[in-house]
């Protein structure tokens, strides 16, 4: 839906305006006060004075078109409204009232009737139940709420599910001397939803960055298309999206149901489509701010300029804790930092001047020189503020600030200027910024690197958007091989789940459906006695694994149903007495698998698990009895290519052991990503009938790969 004739009217209509109503004296303020030049209508049942003018009793008084009315009046009332002003031609609306879908079942009924309306008559709604919006590049502030002096306009769009936080983001913003494009405060989206305004956003030029408060994602469809818009035109969205419980998307079967909990899909998906989560709204703005400062940065590897030794091991620790690297200087670097930095101090990333700058106000400046001009440096981190108090003479400060300012234009490295601690940017401070050109400053060294390492991930992740294929990895298409054991539907043309595939599949069948799909799996044979058994191991030769087989029986050493390591025919005719044994108290007819034994190697989890929101969420991890024991596996919402698991891997703890830890055999992480991708991407092809798709362990030497273990559990057929 297009907002932007929401976000531009011409002419304003205050529906219920009254003196009585803060929300009607602060929305008329703010239109008067902040730069809306169109006229503005006063409508009130009762006619009369409201507000020093003249009020009309409707919209159908108000002589001259209408572009948006803002609805003021009680619950039961809004519908009309909205009749008269479709009559009327008036397309688009701003409803300030409460009571509907947050208020219980009548008031969801009456905001369904409000949204059905508007569908049927091509009405634009924000709200019900919001304060509306703050659109600070052109001057139009239907806002119900009053706006903090001074209204900063810039280039941060900020989008709010929350009409109670959107004043004191607002405070926040221009406490840090950050200025919005646009604010919007959603209320109930019965009409215009988030995505709507991130769509209108992305297009918008007043606006660099996106800051999102979210308390849900109300269609993750719409939310990954319009990121995916954002990410590729690169304007960076920032969300703080709160509700981190874990309430897990559970898979009774799988081991990966204990992995994946809702607000971890949430954190997957939001890396994968290049949004920055943060968790807290300090963050929101001070990363939006940086971000709209800087665009994207050229790299990880950060220079470090401050008067402070403790500040400079602060910053290392919080580096550390980002991912961004603090180079040694060059030693051409070195060597001009010598002879600028004071004898007792020492030249090193980060670097500390010393509190000499107190007696030479240059040094800070030419040692800012000197690190930017360091060819192994990607960007610099600046540790200075804008003064807080005015002196009686500014002159001096205003000319420091300015040649400062005149060093970090000039840098051939983007300069990130960081205060030491959270404060208030001052009014002073805001004139010295303005009339220098001095840089944003992002708030605090702890906020400050968080921002900084966001907008580096955030800067890696729009390159490779920009590079990527346009296509999704294609999902493998193929004849079904002969499933043993598998139901006859299930074989011939593959095209889905096998008909009528329902509750668990445990080893025989989901490994060879595996195998029928051409993903590398286990040689196996079962087995209906000891003979066979015995049979079996000796065409595979010692040593050998027996497994106990059963259809439903998902996690077989839960009942110690397995047996490895067994090397001669006794062995194996007293573990399958044992194991078939045990399984038949759990399933009347088991039986057993046979195997060979396969050791070394690296055993890793890959599951797939269906979200109720996001659909099928893969999880890569370390495998076997480390799945409880570590919990280390990363998350992915499907689809994903080859390069996406390698990412993925690469964030395990335990991604030294695949890369050869100890002198061990390394991974062919190639080789491995392209298996998990297959593996992936088959998941995807048996439909929407698919409730987990497991492999555990998936065996990894070299680059030799091979599945060993495989559970699927299917959905209750509706």
């Amino acid at each position: 839906m297009s907002v932007e004739a929401l976000f531009n009217p011409r002419s304003i209509a205050l529906v219920g305006a009254t003196d009585k109503s803060g929300w009607s004296v602060s929305t008329l303020l703010n239109l008067r006060t902040h730069g809306f030049s169109g006229p503005v209508h006063l409508v009130n049942p009762r006619g009369g004075v409201v507000h020093g003018s003249p009020a009309v009793r409707s919209l159908s008084q108000i002589p001259s078109p209408v572009d948006l009315a803002y609805v003021m009046v009680p619950t039961a009332a809004v519908l009309g409204v909205l009749k008269e002003g479709a009559k009327l031609g008036i397309r688009c609306y701003v409803i300030l009232t409460a009571g509907f879908g947050e208020a219980g079942e009548e008031g969801a009924r009456l905001e369904s009737e409000i949204a059905a309306f508007a569908r049927e008559n091509g009405l634009t709604i924000l709200g019900p139940n919001g304060n509306g919006y703050i659109n600070a590049a052109a001057g139009v502030t239907p806002y119900g709420l009053p706006i903090p002096e001074p209204l900063l306009r810039g280039s941060v769009g900020v989008v709010l599910q929350s009409g109670a936080l959107a004043s004191s983001v607002l405070a926040f913003a221009q406490a840090r001397n950050v200025g919005v494009s646009l604010l919007t405060s959603m209320g109930n989206e019965s009409v215009v939803t988030v995505t709507d305004v991130v769509d209108h956003l992305v297009d918008d030029p007043a606006t660099r960055v996106i800051a999102l408060f979210l308390e849900t994602v109300r269609n993750p469809a719409e939310f990954s298309r319009v990121a995916r818009r954002a990410l590729a035109a690169g304007k960076p969205i920032v969300a703080l999206k709160i509700g981190r419980s874990r309430l897990a998307s559970h898979t009774a079967q799988a081991h990966t149901g204990a992995l994946v909990g809702d607000d971890d899909v949430i954190d997957a998906a939001m890396r994968q489509l290049g949004v920055i989560r943060v968790r807290s709204l300090e963050d929101l703005i001070i990363t939006s701010g940086l971000l709209a400062a800087t665009g994207p940065l050229p790299g990880r590897r950060v220079g470090v300029v401050t008067p402070s030794g403790g500040a400079s091991e602060i910053i290392a620790d919080r580096a550390e804790d980002e991912g961004l690297e603090l180079p040694p200087f060059a030693p051409a670097t070195v060597e001009r930092l010598a002879a600028i930095v004071p004898s007792f101090g020492t030249v090193q990333n980060p670097l500390d001047v010393t509190g000499y700058v107190l007696v030479d106000r240059t040094l800070l400046g030419r040692a800012l020189e000197a690190v930017t001009a360091d060819p192994g440096i990607d960007l610099v981190m600046l540790l200075s503020e804008p003064p807080r108090a005015a002196p009686p003479d500014p002159a001096p400060v205003l000319a420091m600030y300015r040649a400062s300012s005149r060093r970090i234009a000039e840098s051939p490295v983007p300069v990130v200027v960081v205060s030491n601690v959270l404060t208030d940017v001052t009014e002073f401070g805001r004139r010295v910024q303005r009339e220098t050109g001095f840089p944003y400053v992002a708030g605090g060294i702890e906020h400050g690197l968080t921002a900084i390492g966001a907008a580096v991930r955030w800067s890696e992740a729009h390159r490779r958007a920009a590079t990527a294929a346009p296509a999704a990895p294609e999902v493998a298409r193929g004849a079904w091989a002969e499933v043993t054991g598998a139901p006859e539907a299930a074989r011939g043309v593959w095209a889905g789940a096998p008909e009528g595939a329902r509750g668990v599949w445990a080893e025989r069948r989901a490994a060879a459906l595996l195998a029928a799909a051409g993903l590398p799996v286990v040689p196996s044979e079962t087995a209906a006695d000891e003979a066979a058994a015995v049979a079996a191991a000796e065409r595979f030769g010692y040593p050998v694994v027996l497994k106990a087989a059963a259809e439903g029986l998902g996690h077989k050493s839960d009942i110690g149903g397995v047996r490895l390591g067994l090397s001669g025919p006794e062995e194996v005719r007293r573990a399958y007495q044992e194991v078939v044994a045990a399984a038949r108290t759990h399933a009347p007819d088991a039986g057993a698998l046979i195997q060979p034994q396969r050791r070394g190697g690296i055993e890793l989890l890959v599951g797939v698990v269906r979200d109720p929101a996001w659909g099928l969420t893969l999880a890569v991890g370390l495998g076997g009895v480390w799945v409880e024991v570590l919990r280390d596996a990363a998350l992915r919402v499907l689809p994903v290519d080859a390069a996406e698991v390698r990412r993925a891997l690469s964030e395990l703890r335990g991604a030294a052991l695949l890369n050869g830890a100890r002198g061990t055999e390394p991974a062919d992480l190639d080789a491995v990503a392209d298996v998990v991708t297959g593996i992936a991407a088959f998941a995807e092809s048996l439909g929407d009938n698919l409730e987990s798709l497991e492999v555990n362990p998936l065996l990894v030497t070299g680059s030799h790969i091979e599945a060993l273990d495989a559970l699927i559990t299917w959905t209750a057929l509706v």
